[in-house]
C-alpha cells in the first residue's frame, strides 16, 4: 500500500490568464506533475487537501492576488435540509434516479441542448462527445454517472467521482427548460447516495462567494471550508 505522505509532490504553474469566474481577476493554477499521484487513492489524498480534477489533470488555484476559490465539502452524515430544500426533496419524489457505470445512449442529445442554452458563448460550444469525456473522466478514477428521469425521459446527468469515504461532483448537465431546479436536485441525490452508502463527504467544488454560478454550495449545511490548511 502506497504511503502518500512520503511521496514527492511537484507542482507546475500554468500561465496567468483571465479568470473565468471573476472578470476583474487573473487566474493561475498549480497542476500536479508527479504521475504517482494520478490514481484513485492518490487523488483521494489530494482532494482532501483542496485539489480538483479536470480530466486526468489534478490542479489547485494558486493565483497571486486572489484567494476567492475556497475548497468546500458537505457533511452528508449530518446534512440538514433547509425549508426550501425540504420542498425540493418532496418535488424529487416525482423523479427517478440511478447511478450507472456508463452513460445512457441518448445522453448526448440532452448535453447538446444544455450547452446550447447555457454555454453558447463558452469554450464548450458546440457540444463535443470527445471533449466531454476528456474533461469529465480519467482512466484511473472510479466514476459513476447519476441519471435522473421523469418517467422514462432523461432530464439530468451528474458525473460523480467515487472514493471510499466520499463523492466528488465533477460536472452536471440537465434539461434547461425543466420547471424545477435540476442542478440542486443532482446535489441532493449525491448527498442521498452518500448517506445510503455510508460516505461522509460530498466535494462539490470550489466556493466562490462573489460568483453567482459558484456560490450555491453553502446552501447545503453543515459544510466545512479548507482555510489555512485545515478543514473548519
Amino acid at each position: 500500500m502506497t504511503s502518500y505522505n512520503k511521496l514527492s509532490l511537484r507542482i507546475g504553474l500554468t500561465p496567468v490568464s483571465p479568470c473565468n469566474y471573476l472578470p476583474d481577476e487573473q487566474e493561475q493554477l498549480g497542476v500536479v506533475m508527479d504521475h504517482h499521484w494520478l490514481t484513485a487513492p492518490g487523488y483521494g489524498v489530494l482532494i482532501a487537501s483542496g485539489y480538483r480534477r479536470s480530466g486526468t489533470a489534478v490542479y489547485r488555484p494558486m493565483c497571486q492576488q486572489c484567494h476567492a476559490c475556497t475548497p468546500l465539502r458537505i457533511d452528508c452524515e449530518h446534512f440538514t435540509p433547509s425549508k426550501s430544500q425540504k420542498r425540493q426533496l418532496n418535488q424529487m419524489k416525482q423523479l427517478r434516479w440511478e447511478f450507472k457505470n456508463e452513460l445512457d445512449n441518448n445522453w448526448f442529445e440532452l448535453y447538446e441542448k444544455y450547452i446550447r442554452a447555457r454555454h453558447a458563448k463558452g469554450s464548450m460550444y458546440p457540444a463535443n462527445r470527445e471533449q466531454f469525456y476528456d474533461f469529465c473522466t480519467a482512466e484511473w478514477m472510479d466514476t459513476l454517472f447519476l441519471h435522473v428521469y421523469e418517467n422514462d425521459t432523461l432530464v439530468a446527468v451528474a458525473v460523480t467521482d467515487v472514493f471510499h469515504d466520499a463523492l466528488s461532483a465533477v460536472y452536471s448537465f440537465f434539461d434547461p427548460d425543466y420547471h424545477l431546479s435540476l442542478g440542486t436536485f443532482c446535489v441532493l441525490y449525491q448527498i442521498r447516495y452518500c448517506q445510503l452508502t455510508d460516505r461522509k463527504w460530498l466535494y462539490p467544488g470550489y466556493q466562490i462567494d462573489d460568483c453567482k454560478a459558484m456560490n450555491y454550495k453553502v446552501r447545503f449545511k453543515p459544510y466545512q471550508k479548507l482555510l489555512d490548511g485545515h478543514w473548519q
